[in-house]
């Protein structure tokens, strides 16, 4: 059992919360909240939330998966929106967009999602 690792379902979004301090905690679940409120406004629709990993540095990596190379053009506006709203300098918070093919995924709801953290390696293949 991984105790550093908690799953979150944030409307279209299945997030894995990863602490390299210990279980996530109430701060991290608000950044989820914060993240996938930036994400939805202002990243295409195919953009899901994948992975956000505190890392022991108090820095928190956030990757985000999508079907549209343009969305990587949002990643430093969202990472100093996320900052200000959390309290945080902007150096403390690092969005990754990843980008897959839209052949590599199948679109239907909970599919994509699940595809996209498998590629990206939030989850480990189903066998």
């Amino acid at each position: 059992m991984q105790f550093d690792t908690d799953w979150r379902t944030l409307g279209k979004h299945r997030i894995r919360l990863r602490s390299t301090k210990g279980f996530p905690t109430e701060v991290m679940h608000q950044l989820a909240e914060v993240t996938r409120l930036a994400v939805d406004n202002n990243m295409s629709a195919r953009a899901r939330i994948v992975d956000i990993v505190l890392r022991q540095e108090n820095i928190s990596d956030i990757t985000v998966g999508s079907t549209l190379p343009e969305d990587r053009i949002c990643a430093p506006q969202l990472e100093a929106a996320v900052a200000t709203v959390m309290g945080l300098p902007p150096e403390k918070v690092n969005v990754f967009v990843q980008t897959v093919a839209q052949e590599e995924v199948d679109l239907h709801f909970g599919v994509y999602e699940r595809m996209l953290a498998e590629k990206f390696g939030a989850v480990p293949p189903i066998q």
